[in-house]
C-alpha cells in the first residue's frame, strides 16, 4: 500500500504538490534479468562499506563477459577498472547514492557492463575476504550474500555479485507549512506523505525519521493549534450532499473502468508506464526526452481509459481493479514529474538534466535561479497544472557545491 494515490487525491482536491521531479536512485541492486521482471531487488547500501566497484578496463572483456564466455573472477587486477575509486579518491566507493548510480549508467552506456544485457557492474568482496576472512565478511553480509544467490543463482564468495541502479525513492509529496498542515486548511500530512524534510536528496533511514519525527514530535504539537478554532464546530452528519457526492464520484470512476472492456491488461500498461518513466524520466534527464515524456503520458493515458481490461466484478474483492485504479494516478503522477523536471533546468541530487553538467560530469546547480520549492497546483482535467515558488532562505548555511574528490 505504499504508493501516491492518496497524496494524488489530495493533489486533486487543491493541496499543494511540492518538489515531484525529485527521484533518487538507489546503486545497488540486482540487475534486471528478463522482460517480464516488475522491479529490481534492493540491496543493501552497507554491502558498499566493503565491496569494490569495477568494470574491466578493456572493452573486449566487457564483451566476453556479455557472451558468458567468462566471469568476472577471470578478469586479473590489473585489467579491473575501479572507477569510482578512480574518479572520487577522498570517498572511491562511498560517493553518495546519486554519484554512484549516474557513474555506473555512464560505465554501462559505454559498453562496460558486465552481464549478458550489458546493465551491470561488478560488486567485488574478494578483497574484503582476503583480508578480514571469510568469516568475518559472512557476519557482516551473510544474509544479504544468500539473497543474492538464491536470486541470481551465483555464489558472491567465489564470484564477484552484479549490481545496476534502480529507481528507489521519490522526494517530493504534498507540500506542508511547519505544522505539517497542507494548503487545504484542516489536511494535514505527515511522514514520508509530505515533502518537508527531504530537498534534492536524502540518504539512509531518513524516511524512518521522517515518520518518527512528525509522528512522536510535530503533530501532537502542532494538530492542536488548528483544533482549538473548531471545538465550536458541530459533528458533521454522513447525511451531507457532500458525502454523497463523493462516494459517487468513486462507484461512477470504477464504473468506467470495469466498463471499458479493452484488449490491454492492467500489466501491460503499467509495463509502458515504466519504460516511458525510466527511458524519459529518470537517472539523465533532457529537454527533448521530458516533452517526449509529457506526450507519451498523455497518450498513454487516453490508452488506459479506451482499452485497459479488468476481468471479474467492480463490486468484488478485484486485485486487477484495484492495481487499475492505481495505475490511473501513476499515470499523471508521472506527468507531474515530468512538468516539474522539464521546469527545473539545473542537476541537483534527485535530479540530473544532461545539459546541466560540469566538464567531469557532475551535477550542475543553478542556485541563482533555481534555489526554490516548486508547487504545483491543480486546475482540472487535462488542463497544466500551476506552479508557485517558495523561495529557500539559508540564514545559517552557506550553500556550497559539492565535490566528492578531494
Amino acid at each position: 500500500a505504499s504508493n501516491g494515490s492518496a497524496a494524488w487525491q489530495c493533489y486533486k482536491k487543491g493541496a499543494y504538490f511540492a518538489n515531484p521531479c525529485m527521484a533518487q536512485i538507489h546503486p545497488t541492486c540486482i540487475p534486471v534479468h528478463g522482460d517480464y521482471q516488475s522491479k529490481l531487488t534492493l540491496m543493501s547500501e552497507s554491502l558498499r562499506n566493503d565491496g569494490r566497484i569495477w568494470v574491466p578496463k578493456d572493452i573486449e572483456d566487457a564483451k566476453r563477459l556479455q557472451r558468458g564466455e567468462i566471469k568476472g573472477k577471470d578478469i586479473p587486477e590489473e585489467k579491473r577498472d575501479y572507477y569510482l575509486e578512480r574518479r572520487y579518491p577522498a570517498f572511491g566507493n562511498l560517493v553518495p547514492r546519486d554519484v554512484a548510480s549516474r557513474a555506473a549508467k555512464e560505465r554501462c552506456d559505454a559498453g562496460f557492463g558486465v552481464n549478458n544485457t550489458g546493465l551491470a557492474v561488478f560488486l567485488d568482496f574478494s578483497d574484503a575476504i582476503n583480508r578480514l576472512g571469510r568469516n568475518v565478511v559472512e557476519q557482516k553480509y551473510g544474509n544479504l550474500f544468500q539473497m543474492y544467490e538464491k536470486i541470481a543463482d551465483e555464489n558472491p564468495y567465489e564470484t564477484p555479485m552484479m549490481i545496476y541502479p534502480a529507481i528507489h525513492y521519490t522526494m517530493g509529496g504534498l507540500w506542508v507549512d511547519y505544522e505539517l498542515m497542507t494548503s487545504i486548511p484542516g489536511l494535514f500530512a505527515i511522514g514520508e506523505a509530505n515533502f518537508s524534510d527531504h530537498g534534492a536528496n536524502r540518504l539512509g533511514a531518513s524516511a524512518l525519521m521522517q515518520g518518527l519525527a512528525d509522528g512522536y514530535f510535530v503533530i501532537p504539537y502542532t494538530m492542536q493549534n488548528y483544533l482549538a478554532d473548531q471545538i465550536q464546530v458541530p459533528r458533521f452528519s454522513t447525511d451531507l450532499p457532500e458525502f454523497e457526492a463523493a462516494e459517487k464520484a468513486i462507484q461512477d470512476r470504477i464504473n468506467r473502468i470495469m466498463n471499458v472492456k479493452g484488449q490491454k491488461s492492467v500489466d501491460d500498461l503499467h509495463k509502458e508506464l515504466g519504460h516511458i518513466m525510466w527511458d524519459n524520466v529518470g537517472m539523465g534527464r533532457d529537454k527533448a526526452g521530458l516533452e517526449e515524456a509529457i506526450v507519451k503520458l498523455d497518450a498513454l493515458k487516453k490508452e488506459f481509459w479506451k482499452n485497459v481490461y479488468v476481468p471479474g466484478e467492480g463490486n468484488d474483492l478485484n486485485i486487477e481493479l484495484e492495481k487499475a485504479l492505481r495505475l490511473a494516478d501513476f499515470i499523471e503522477i508521472g506527468s507531474l514529474m515530468a512538468h516539474d523536471a522539464l521546469d527545473r533546468e539545473e542537476s541537483c541530487g534527485g535530479h540530473f538534466r544532461i545539459e546541466h553538467q560540469t566538464e567531469e560530469g557532475e551535477a550542475k546547480r543553478d542556485d541563482d535561479k533555481f534555489a526554490y520549492v516548486s508547487c504545483w497546483e491543480y486546475q482540472g482535467e487535462d488542463k497544466a497544472p500551476t506552479m508557485y515558488k517558495e523561495d529557500l532562505v539559508y540564514e545559517e548555511t552557506v550553500r556550497a557545491q559539492r565535490n566528492y574528490k578531494n
